[in-house]
């Protein structure tokens, strides 16, 4: 009378098992959820916003060189993809080089800082002061030290970019627990492993978290570059195009900076996603 439920127990261990195996597509279909949860109404609300646009533009009959229409524009670019796609490419390199020279000084910075009070009280209110100066007041000035070329807007990126990682590094460093970091130097641990084991691992959420603002704004600081003086990239584009009314090439060049910037961002997200596993199994 006993036998019936343990065969029937180990009649069901199997179907059970396979459904923990089968448990992927699942997971992919709550993935694409979530995704669609967070980018679907954004992009409702901008397919509204360029509804309303292209109607305002016709109804009330707004000359093309005022406000052009978003499917003018979006034929413009698809006609000059050669002329945009080729300036993105300047604009691009400048960025990425900005935000390499800035992400690589900015962290050696952020560890002196951290690691000695002499420069964290010497440095640091230089680096938080050096925000006030207006970015307008500092791109003429590098026009002139490095010439028209790319240094100057790679220059211009840096700065700009530099910022957020210091600080949000900074910050990093110090959100560590104190207790696992005493734990691990009463081990017999130096400093310097401490910093490897427990702070820098605790800090790289918040060495993300600059990142991301640093890579949205990079775009800003290349485009201020080129507008104050360039030969080539998207701002110098913009610059000659609205000197000749060519509006709608003004636009097509914000739109392209844009998806620059937002596939910059996704990027850097898509690098957190895989280089920090517990964040993301915290959040699935």
């Amino acid at each position: 009378m006993r036998i019936a439920p343990l065969r029937e127990a180990s009649v069901r261990l199997p179907e059970r098992s396979a459904g923990e195996g089968g448990q992927t597509a699942p997971a992919w279909r709550r993935t694409a959820r979530r995704w669609m949860a967070q980018a679907g109404p954004p992009a409702l609300l901008m397919a509204a916003g360029i509804a309303a646009w292209e109607w305002a533009v016709r109804a009330f009959g707004i000359p093309f060189y005022i406000l052009p229409a978003p499917s003018r524009i979006a034929r413009l670019a698809v006609a000059d993809r050669g002329l945009l796609l080729g300036e993105a490419a300047v604009t691009l390199l400048e960025i990425v080089l900005g935000f390499a020279i800035a992400f690589v000084v900015g962290i050696g910075l952020a560890l002196l800082i951290f690691t000695s009070r002499i420069v964290e009280r010497a440095v640091y209110p230089l680096v938080i002061a050096s925000q006030t100066v207006p970015v307008f007041a500092i791109a003429p000035l590098l026009i002139v030290w490095l010439g028209y070329g790319m240094p100057s807007k790679v220059a211009m990126t840096a700065l700009i970019v530099f910022f957020p990682i210091v600080v949000n590094t900074v910050d990093g460093l110090r959100a560590a627990d104190p207790d696992a970091v005493n734990l691990l130097l009463i081990l017999g641990a130096t400093p310097a492993q401490a910093l490897w084991k427990i702070r820098a691992p605790a800090a790289l959420p918040f060495v993300f978290s600059g990142v991301r603002i640093a890579v949205a704004t990079s775009v800003i600081g290349a485009v201020i570059g080129e507008w104050v003086g360039a030969t080539q990239g998207l701002g110098f584009l913009m610059i000659h195009a609205n000197a000749q009314l060519h509006v709608d090439l003004v636009f097509a060049a914000i739109a392209v900076l844009s998806l620059m910037a937002i596939a910059l961002f996704v990027v850097v997200s898509g690098a957190e996603w895989l280089l920090l596993p517990w964040r993301r199994a915290g959040n699935s």
